[in-house]
């Protein structure tokens, strides 16, 4: 007999790759996604990308949210889409956030990052935009 088990609550993975240690506004950003009902795993600090793609499959998660503050976008974040093309789990949103040039925010987003977003966004935004990609994602 196989039982099928509706997913009720939106899972997301947070995490701070490469050697960025500031975590002040990623903790607020958990918070804010729990108290709207989702399930939060955050990893912390000092990740590789190779980490969060494991955590994020291990735990099963809808989406990967990367705050990064050190200017490493560029380096960190196509990896992690590479890592989960290379596992199958293509099907895990990621977005970003941090201190990241518009001229990369548009790269970032042909790669397959679903949306960057910057200092300053309001958090119901950042709620919106996560059950809004779970939603349409099915």
């Amino acid at each position: 007999m196989v039982i099928y088990v509706s997913k009720e609550r939106i899972r997301v993975l947070l995490a701070k790759p490469g050697l960025d240690g500031h975590d002040r506004g990623i903790k607020v950003i958990a918070r804010a996604l729990r108290d709207a009902g989702m399930e939060v795993i955050y990893l912390g600090i000092r990740n590789t990308p190779e980490q969060i793609v494991e955590a994020a499959i291990q735990e099963d998660v809808d989406v990967i949210g990367l705050s990064i503050l050190s200017g490493s976008h560029m380096y960190h974040v196509p990896r992690v889409l590479e890592l989960l093309k290379q596992k199958g789990a293509e099907d895990i949103a990621v977005i970003s956030g941090g201190i990241i040039p518009d001229e990369d925010k548009e790269k970032l987003l042909k790669m397959g990052v679903k949306k960057v977003f910057g200092p300053g966004t309001p958090l119901s935004e950042i709620i919106n935009y996560v059950k809004g990609e779970v939603k349409k994602r099915g």
